[in-house]
């Protein structure tokens, strides 16, 4: 299947829910992070960061988080830190797994799986033009602010 095809719920930037798929977004920049769950510090602090550039990052790309919660926990998180992006529900991680973005994982020694913290950059086509995997949330928003800065220069 094509992953620009796969159809996910989701809430807007005004947290109304709808049906998103990638090739909404055919035409423009868009930034698709993987996080595992909502309300976590790593994942709370990583939305944030995006939350506080997205003046920065809109004027160069959509913004799109995606993780396995419910439409529900979505909306909860994105009210609870004034979230002000897209945010997808892939609890079947269709899309997650369509990027590499789900895999084996391990906590203490359990293995399990379940979302690799990933960042994609997307051209107007629908291409990954870039891509970080295990990603570190510490100045990882930077990193693709300059990316995004470096490319639109070149």
């Amino acid at each position: 299947m094509d992953k620009l095809n796969i159809e996910l719920q989701g809430i807007d930037a005004n947290g109304t829910e709808k049906t998103f798929s990638l090739n909404n977004f055919k035409g423009q920049k868009v930034i698709l992070y993987f996080y595992p769950k909502d309300n976590t510090s790593g994942c709370t602090q990583e939305a944030c960061d995006f939350r506080d550039n997205i003046n920065r990052l809109t004027s160069k790309a959509t913004v799109i988080g995606v993780s396995p919660d419910s439409i529900n926990s979505h909306i909860k998180f994105q009210q609870k830190q004034s979230l002000n992006f897209i945010l997808l529900s892939d609890f079947e991680h269709k899309l997650s797994e369509a990027f590499g973005a789900w895999g084996e994982k391990s906590l203490y020694g359990k293995k399990y799986m379940g979302i690799i913290r990933s960042t994609f950059i997307l051209d107007k086509t629908g291409k990954i033009i870039k891509s970080w995997s295990k990603v570190k949330v510490k100045g990882h928003v930077e990193e693709v602010l300059t990316y995004l800065t470096q490319t639109s220069l070149s």
